[in-house]
């Protein structure tokens, strides 16, 4: 990585294993901006944010930064009305991607998501990290959080791993659990989340140049 340039620093990660946190405190540390996918679902479907207005929002002025033409496009919507079409999953996807590759492309940031490694594999001066643990802490950390018995524990975890899988493979022909997709992989079963961020930043800091 370059430390002179933009950067980006993708966090995918099984639920329950903490990841979310850990970008967020990530984020915090590096004094950069946090992105996922709750901010761009909540922006689309709030604004009603299509791909052609994306696409007419990067075609603005080149003297201002898409960021610009982004907050001063959105805040002329009016009681945050949606557009009346349900967008498909794959124009979600999109839609997502663009979103996300265009924040990225004004500064540096931590981005998390069930895509991220797919968004953003070709990227420039970027990392993907994954963050894991043992079905026995993930179990227990859903169970702490979400105050769940055992049984909807196992149930979350079931569906949430078979629907992330399933996504990126619509989209690609990889999978999220092969380790090929990511520069970092970390277990959290002996680690805080703290203890993971330290480790985050060292990784960084010792590829930068």
């Amino acid at each position: 990585m370059k430390k002179n340039e933009n950067f980006i620093i993708t966090i995918n990660r099984e639920v329950g294993s903490g990841g979310r946190t850990v970008g967020r405190k990530l984020a915090e540390r590096l004094g950069v901006k946090y992105y996922d996918k709750a901010l761009v679902k909540g922006l689309t479907e709030k604004y009603g944010l299509t791909l052609d207005e994306i696409e007419r929002l990067k075609a603005g002025d080149e003297k201002k930064s898409w960021w610009d033409e982004f907050n001063r496009f959105y805040h002329s919507f009016t009681g945050g009305q949606a557009s009346g079409d349900t967008p498909t999953t794959a124009s979600m996807f999109e839609t997502e991607r663009r979103i996300l590759q265009s924040l990225a492309s004004q500064e540096s940031c931590v981005v998390a998501g069930r895509s991220t490694f797919l968004i953003f594999r070709d990227w420039p001066n970027h990392v993907n990290v994954f963050i894991q643990a043992s079905l026995n802490h993930r179990i227990q950390r859903i169970i702490d959080h979400q105050h769940v018995t055992t049984q909807q524990a196992i149930d979350i975890i079931d569906e949430l791993d078979a629907g992330r899988e399933a996504y990126i493979k619509k989209y690609s022909d990889k999978s999220r659990y092969d380790t090929r997709n990511y520069q970092l992989v970390l277990s959290m079963d002996d680690l805080s989340e703290d203890d993971a961020v330290n480790v985050i930043m060292a990784y960084v800091k010792g590829v930068m140049i």
